[in-house]
């Protein structure tokens, strides 16, 4: 049974306010094809007669550049003080007792409930950062792809664009330190995930439920962190990524953590950032996330090579990572996106809010990441994640010709957005609507999924995370 609105004959939306690349523009006819490529984006017209007009000010799609899906299962179930000194070590030792127990019917209906959960919160696509590749005993299925392809057919049923990013994690620190137990469902040989990548690749979107729709697939890889693979490895498996596909997305975990760059500078002698740019060829096919324990050289550097960093405030606070320095990067026309990842949080206005929040609180002034473009801070802001998003997740979103419609409204009779003007109400989406969502339409690839703020899908998807959620928790 399809879970998702039917694609609608009419191809065509007029907006009395869009958020066009260089910004608001008035009375917009955007018209698409029957594969959901936008064919035409025209402001300033009169609405023809039979389009639909939509109620509320129109955005392009929001990418979430970081995602392990299986741990919205434990959102919220980690907020206790387990050592003297609670941190991100601690809650990774909660975390891998967790994934140590999720089946792959578990994996396939949580990740199903996060993508709806994803789409009434204004997100189109998702990079799925996945390393949960084996049974509980660490040793493969019968079909070495299965817990990928269950989430390829998770995010089909929900209507959700997805990057998958199988993860390579062979070791447990600097240096090629065996893994311990708590990773053994993640190890995988060089060669391996090659293998899977070329599987994931030709069969992949072949793998989605036959009554779902499916507007994007498309495959790179992750590498997890400087400290789960080799020098070797790493060079090794992204040459035999893009001998595959020259311009396949590689993302990787970096300097997170203090402890990180403590270890990395006393294997390397460098900083990871420091470390990574020297030893490979970085450049806008990849995506650092984190970095937030950057020097002002690694900084400049990162902007430089085009890669896109990967930001997740949410996460970030929640596991008390520290604040990446956005406002200079930006400065240095550095490109970035942002993530939800742990799913602490699902809302993609508000990692925006925290984001700006938290250079507020570092640098003591308001509205950091305007622009003199845009000096509106959320519009800037939109406008700067959805670039860099598209570009980290090698699907590019954004209303103009020959990108996939994907297409967010918001609902302008909302009582944090009601009588105001376009801009403000993007504003307020960001800062003032939170814990009652101002989305109310969401369109995929031309594809209706979110009406109303709601998904078709969800409260079946519910019944099966919680059950889901429930088992887990008994174990």
């Amino acid at each position: 049974m399809t879970t998702s609105f039917v694609r609608s004959e009419s191809r065509a939306l007029f907006a009395s306010d869009a958020l066009l690349p260089e910004g608001w523009a008035k009375n917009v006819l955007l018209e698409w094809d029957c594969s959901g490529l936008l064919t035409s984006v025209t402001p300033g017209v009169k609405k023809p007669s039979g389009v639909s007009e939509a109620q509320g000010p129109v955005m392009p799609g929001m990418p979430n550049l970081h995602s392990h899906a299986f741990q919205r299962a434990f959102a919220g179930l980690t907020e206790f003080r387990s050592t003297q000194e609670d941190s991100f070590w601690s809650w990774r030792e909660l975390m891998y007792r967790f994934a140590g127990r999720i089946t792959p019917e578990q994996l396939e209906d949580i990740a199903t409930y996060l993508y709806i959960e994803m789409l009434q919160a204004g997100y189109t696509s998702v990079c799925e950062f996945h390393y949960l590749h084996h049974d509980e005993d660490g040793h493969p299925y019968a079909d070495d792809a299965e817990l990928a392809l269950r989430l390829v057919r998770a995010a089909a049923r929900a209507g959700i664009s997805l990057t998958l990013l199988p993860v390579l994690y062979q070791t447990s620190g600097f240096g090629g330190h065996p893994a311990g137990g708590g990773q053994r469902r993640f190890i995988r040989s060089t060669e391996n995930i090659l293998r899977l990548i070329e599987r994931l690749r030709t069969e992949g979107a072949g793998a989605a439920p036959a009554e779902s729709s499916h507007a994007h697939f498309r495959v790179g890889l992750a590498p997890h962190s400087l400290r789960a693979v080799t020098p070797d490895s790493l060079a090794e498996s992204v040459a035999g990524l893009h001998a595959m596909d020259s311009v396949a997305p590689v993302h990787i975990h970096i300097a997170e953590q203090v402890q990180e760059v403590q270890d990395c500078l006393a294997w390397s002698g460098q900083r990871p950032v420091q470390w990574l740019l020297g030893h490979a060829q970085v450049d806008a096919r990849w995506c650092l996330v984190h970095a937030t324990h950057i020097s002002s050289h690694e900084r400049i550097a990162l902007a430089t090579s085009g890669a896109v960093a990967g930001l997740c405030p949410t996460t970030e606070a929640n596991l008390g990572d520290g604040v990446f320095p956005l406002a200079a990067f930006s400065h240095e026309s550095g490109r970035w996106g942002i993530g939800s990842d742990s799913h602490a949080c699902v809302n993609a206005a508000e990692e925006l809010m925290l984001l700006e929040y938290g250079q507020r609180l570092v640098l003591g002034r308001r509205n950091v990441l305007a622009t003199e473009q845009h000096p509106q801070v959320a519009t800037a802001m939109m406008l700067a994640a959805i670039a860099g998003g598209g570009q980290a997740s090698a699907h590019h979103t954004g209303l103009e010709a020959g990108r996939s419609a994907d297409l967010v409204m918001l609902d302008e009779n909302h009582p944090a957005l009601s009588g105001l003007d376009a801009p403000r109400m993007l504003a307020a989406h960001v800062f003032a609507s939170h814990r009652s969502s101002a989305v109310h339409r969401v369109w995929v690839a031309g594809c209706e999924h979110v009406r109303q703020g709601e998904h078709p899908g969800r409260a079946r998807a519910f019944k099966k995370f919680v059950l889901a959620r429930a088992a887990l928790l008994e174990n």
